[in-house]
């Protein structure tokens, strides 16, 4: 087996700040790799600018025979680059691909083949395969260690509920906290409320059915699986005694579709006693499922902001969606953050299936009524994985509608080649760029629509626009390597771990 990798985790140009919150995928791998004897370095190409000069130096000077890249769908222009590079410069090293993406892709290949039909999702995974030596799915911090054996297979599928490299409850609690020792942590920015944060991921999945989202199609991304309360609390101990941060954004898909919540929250609370500290915290929430007695809970273990993913303010969008809350639970549930003193980002979005001038103007004017205290508000994306994207059909070259069955409600959007356009995703206010259409919307008029929807909302409520953080560039001279050690880390293996009997990597979903 190979035991020396190097794991690179690619630059995500699409945001306005890229290191505020780590890849914690990629570090869940790390450590898992560290705990059986595995030498691996770390290349943390996150804001950096010239990242593919970065990646030939570090190529032409290392040893490294064996290369692991994360990726979410945003992010594969970057990888592209980067495999391109490594390819090139050492044509005989082992490439591995795993993360969000190849996740999606697979899961949307195989709803393909259930409906006896080979479409994009196929092809785009054929353009993968002939890219990357080995492909991995789903939950892989132990399928990495079968991507290292002599002669692995081309795709190892930790999406497969059956297989032995699926994550479970018990499971989750047995592995390592994420190796961010392999990263310069303190070179990531992020606070809540001034005090300074970290990110964590307490659970994994979400069972909704959400036509905009990744992995509905994956039961990686789709089952929930839980850790137990006082191994979450563990990590946040953990951080507070290792890195001195008071801060922490947990990146679940939505807090509170645990049942053990406000079990968490008051072990949370609770610790803090012992421990004579106050903790701040952040994380998302689902709508219809928030309660009072969550609400205090979270607010007596620390919380003060929630994201909440109510996506539009017009009754027929959140029906096309399958949201699974009305407008009237979105505005009881700003009404509960209010009263227990919480402060709320909205997360909206336009573009979705039937939308028209008159949906987004009912966006606006809920905002205006509900009055968050932080919003934001993108043009949506389809990505692979998401039911608009699996089950769109072409119909016309080069463009794919999705129709929701029950209002007959329609989403057209244009072919993208993920690995090279990334676009789509997000982006600096006035330059956004729309791949979607409605039957009334144009993607100028989304871009535009969205633009004036952002503007009038932040200039009625006081909500000024989030500044964009300017990339890091490194020099490098020429036939020497100078990758500074906030980049470039390496790990001093430890002594071989037994191998549990299952595997993960925590990808982050696709979230704004």
């Amino acid at each position: 087996m190979i035991d020396r990798i190097c794991l690179i985790i690619p630059p995500s140009i699409f945001l306005l700040d890229e290191r505020v919150f780590m890849s914690l995928g990629i570090l869940k791998v790390a450590s898992v790799l560290e705990q059986a004897g595995v030498t691996v370095e770390m290349l943390d190409l996150s804001g950096v600018g010239n990242y593919e000069e970065v990646v030939q130096d570090y190529v032409r000077t290392s040893t490294a025979t064996c290369y692991g890249l994360t990726a979410t769908t945003p992010q594969m222009p970057a990888t592209t680059k980067i495999q391109r590079v490594i390819r090139t410069l050492n044509p005989s090293a082992r490439i591995m691909l795993g993360g969000p993406h190849i996740t999606l892709i697979h899961a949307a290949v195989k709803y393909e083949q259930k409906r006896g039909r080979k479409g994009r999702a196929t092809v785009a995974f054929q353009h993968l395969e002939a890219m990357y030596d080995v492909l991995i799915t789903g939950d892989g911090e132990f399928a990495i260690l079968e991507a290292l054996r002599e002669d692995p297979p081309k795709l190892i599928d930790g999406d497969d509920p059956k297989s032995a490299l699926f994550l479970n409850n018990a499971t989750l609690d047995t592995l390592p906290f994420p190796a961010r020792h392999l990263l310069d942590v303190p070179s990531y920015r992020y606070s809540i409320d001034g005090v300074p944060a970290l990110s964590m991921i307490a659970q994994l999945g979400c069972p909704f059915g959400c036509g905009f989202c990744g992995g509905r199609m994956s039961p990686f991304l789709r089952r929930v699986r839980t850790r137990s309360s006082a191994n979450i609390v563990q990590e946040m101990v953990h951080l507070y005694q290792t890195y001195g941060v008071r801060g922490f954004m947990l990146y679940d898909d939505e807090l509170n579709v645990s049942p053990s919540i406000v079990e968490l929250m008051n072990l949370i609370a609770d610790t803090q006693e012992k421990l004579g500290v106050e903790f701040r915290l952040r994380g998302f929430i689902k709508a219809e499922l928030f309660t009072d007695e969550q609400a205090e809970a979270m607010r007596r273990a620390g919380f003060r902001w929630i994201l909440v993913g109510f996506e539009s303010g017009h009754e027929r969008i959140l029906t096309n969606i399958q949201k699974k809350a009305a407008q009237a639970d979105n505005t009881r549930c700003m009404e509960i953050a209010k009263k227990h003193d919480l402060k709320v980002k909205a997360l909206m979005s336009v573009g979705h299936p039937g939308e028209s001038e008159e949906t987004i103007r009912a966006t606006r004017d809920w905002l205006l009524e509900v009055r968050p205290e932080d919003f934001d508000a993108t043009v949506i994306t389809t990505y692979p994985g998401t039911p608009y994207f699996d089950e769109a059909v072409e119909t016309k070259p080069g463009v794919w509608t999705y129709t929701y069955a029950k209002t007959g409600d329609r989403l057209h959007s244009l072919a993208v080649d993920y690995r090279e356009v990334a676009e789509y995703y997000k982006g600096v206010p006035g330059e956004y760029t729309s791949y979607v259409y409605t039957d009334f919307l144009s993607p100028k008029d989304l871009v535009r629509l969205r633009d004036w929807l952002e503007a009038d909302v932040r200039r009625t409520l006081g909500i000024p626009y989030q500044t964009a953080a300017p990339a890091v560039r490194y020099e490098h001279s020429m036939g020497q390597s100078n990758i500074p050690s906030n980049i470039l880390r390496t790990s001093i293996p430890s002594a071989p771990a037994v191998k549990p009997a299952a595997s993960h990597e925590l990808i982050m979903p696709q979230k704004r």
